[in-house]
């Protein structure tokens, strides 16, 4: 109209008013994603639910405890029902014995109890879900798992000053823990004074070494090396002899001379032998006679063979 004072407010077309702030807390988002367990429509809140009730319900069952929810780094695990009978037998270092809840019960499992009670043991009942997260998803415990002590080494010299002329086995790139266990058992059938091994590239004592040693550990000391060839040097500075075993050697087994001094006998690992510089440092180096149509001895036979041939001739002479 002509003359209007009023003053019309121009069609912008395609613009939009906002809305005050008024949605916000709608483009802050909701957090991060709850875990699976924590979301109650998920399947895994349920299971986490029933094992709940299910652990509730076994509250007063006598002998048996909830497991805890996280098993200590600290802790080493034999798993399976032969393994942890036979580990029980060998009176392995065991902390707690871990059983599946409704598992079938057959007689490894009534011995594995029987002694676990015997030792004053915590057997402890879980969820199957919860031993495979503990065994770190092994999917062959059979629901039945051992943790164990991690094991204390002695050092190197504190395996002179045991009684008796010294008889000591160092090992030189071994990585078998069954070929560990079964030297440690000759070590101990022949009169050893313990077992030396080096820090790197070299097993330690694992569950397995215990079983295949037959509890053996538990009466010969292990020591740990951080450096082998300054250890080997330190043995000879305190008057040790030292042989190492190698089917090159300059010496036969039967014409070793020297069984009455004390010793340090060196192994090296059946593929590699002895290191170079451990071999330089040896005083002599000693082969066992075998048949041609054989390359080389597994170490712990070659080991053993060499701790007989010392021990009978030590007998003889005494």
């Amino acid at each position: 109209m002509a003359g209007d004072a009023r003053r019309r407010t121009p069609n912008l077309k395609g613009t939009k008013v906002g809305s005050g702030g008024r949605g916000r807390k709608a483009l802050e988002g909701k957090g991060p994603t709850p875990k699976a367990e924590d979301r109650e429509y998920h399947a895994a809140h349920k299971r986490r639910q029933l094992a709940e009730r299910s652990a509730a319900k076994r509250g007063g069952d006598a002998g048996r405890r909830p497991a805890p929810r996280k098993k200590a780094s600290t802790e080493d695990l034999v798993t399976g029902r032969n393994a942890v009978l036979e580990g029980l037998r060998a009176r392995i270092p065991a902390t707690t014995v871990y059983v599946a809840a409704r598992m079938e019960v057959d007689d490894r499992i009534r011995e594995i109890l029987s002694i676990a009670n015997h030792r004053d043991i915590p057997v402890l009942e879980v969820m199957r879900p919860e031993l495979d997260r503990l065994t770190g998803g092994d999917l062959l415990h059979q629901g039945i798992a051992l943790a164990t002590k991690p094991y204390e080494y002695a050092h190197p010299m504190d395996l002179l000053q045991k009684p008796g002329t010294p008889l000591v086995v160092a090992l030189d790139g071994v990585t078998d823990p069954r070929n560990l266990g079964a030297i440690i058992r000759s070590v101990a059938a022949f009169g050893g004074s313990g077992v030396v091994l080096p820090q790197r590239r070299s097993v330690g004592v694992t569950p397995a070494a215990w079983r295949a040693s037959a509890g053996a550990i538990a009466r010969v000391p292990v020591a740990m090396a951080s450096n082998l060839a300054q250890t080997v040097t330190a043995y000879k500075q305190q008057g040790v002899f030292v042989v190492g075993l190698d089917g090159d050697g300059d010496v036969a087994l039967p014409a070793f001379e020297l069984s009455d001094r004390p010793l340090l006998v060196v192994a090296g690992s059946e593929g590699q032998g002895l290191s170079r510089l451990v071999r330089e440092l040896c005083d002599q180096i000693v082969s066992i006679p075998i048949g041609r149509g054989t390359e080389s001895l597994n170490a712990s036979v070659a080991t053993s063979i060499a701790l007989y041939a010392i021990a009978t001739t030590r007998a003889a002479s005494e």
